[in-house]
């Protein structure tokens, strides 16, 4: 509800310009989260940057062949790790209409501590008495499923006016109207903030949708203040496609019914919100 709001609450204030329907999805920027020396989450059998990759790859493979003039840029297409500040710089450089970013989601550990027996400790006062000894067990196991979306957070809005203002051209259709000895410039800049972030909301409920529909758990969309959609200056969405803690999902996500599932998931997704912005 309190995204809704939030989505409701933008909308208002967009320039005609930038929420009217009409402008073409042409290009989309893919992000496999983690990568290279950065494992990410880790399950019983597998890491989340080779998951992310293999979903990447083929959601990459949907849309280039089933949107006609669909352009595709992959910050990674290898198991290799650009910093976050690289996959901005691939995105922003691009050109692009939309960045998605693909991961695995993951719990956190918890103990249990079970009693062993004991042992005879001697105080200073000379007395003996008995203490008990602990065992702690490591668990990293969850019955936790499903799948979310995160849009990015409005304490980054900050980050991203400045990607706007420096990609100015890419994000206007009209070259130079973002002058920075504009006094102008501010509000435009404001603006398009603004209706990134509703865009970007309506593009991962079309995702949330689609997962639902496919019989997965719909966890929502949520904000959250990440790097890697602050930086880019396009709506973007970071989709969690399960948890690599679950050991039944980890092995659903390393299969390749699976895999494709997500894919043309997060492909309807975006197939649906092409049509409702177009």
């Amino acid at each position: 509800m309190r995204i809704l709001s939030i989505l409701i609450l933008l909308l208002s204030y967009y320039p005609a310009s930038l929420s009217a329907k009409g402008k073409k999805v042409t290009k989309i920027v893919l992000d496999a989260g983690h990568g290279g020396k950065d494992f990410g989450a880790q399950g019983a059998i597998s890491n989340e940057k080779d998951i992310t990759l293999a979903v990447t790859l083929k959601l990459g493979k949907l849309l280039s062949d089933s949107m006609k003039n669909m352009q595709v840029t992959y910050t990674r297409t290898e198991d290799a790790y650009p910093s976050l500040v690289e996959r901005h710089e691939i995105a922003n450089k691009s050109k692009s209409d939309l960045f998605i970013s693909i991961h695995v989601n993951s719990t956190p550990f918890t103990y249990t501590r079970t009693l062993q027996g004991y042992k005879n400790v001697k105080r200073k006062n000379g007395k003996t008495v008995k203490q008990p000894i602990y065992k702690s067990v490591r668990h990293h196991v969850t019955k936790r499923d499903g799948c979310e979306s995160y849009v990015m957070g409005l304490h980054r809005a900050g980050q991203q006016k400045d990607a706007i203002g420096e990609y100015g051209d890419n994000v206007s259709e009209e070259p130079g109207l973002l002058n920075e000895n504009d006094p102008q410039t501010e509000i435009i800049v404001q603006q398009y903030a603004q209706a990134f972030l509703g865009k970007s909301v309506t593009l991962a409920s079309k995702i949330q949708e689609q997962f639902a529909i496919a019989g997965r758990t719909n966890l929502g969309v949520k904000q959250k203040g990440l790097e890697v959609l602050a930086g880019s200056a396009m709506p973007g969405v970071l989709v969690e496609i399960g948890f690599i803690t679950n050991i039944e999902e980890e092995a659903y996500l390393n299969s390749d019914k699976g895999q494709y599932e997500v894919a043309i998931a997060i492909y309807r997704g975006i197939k649906a919100y092409k049509a409702e912005i177009e």
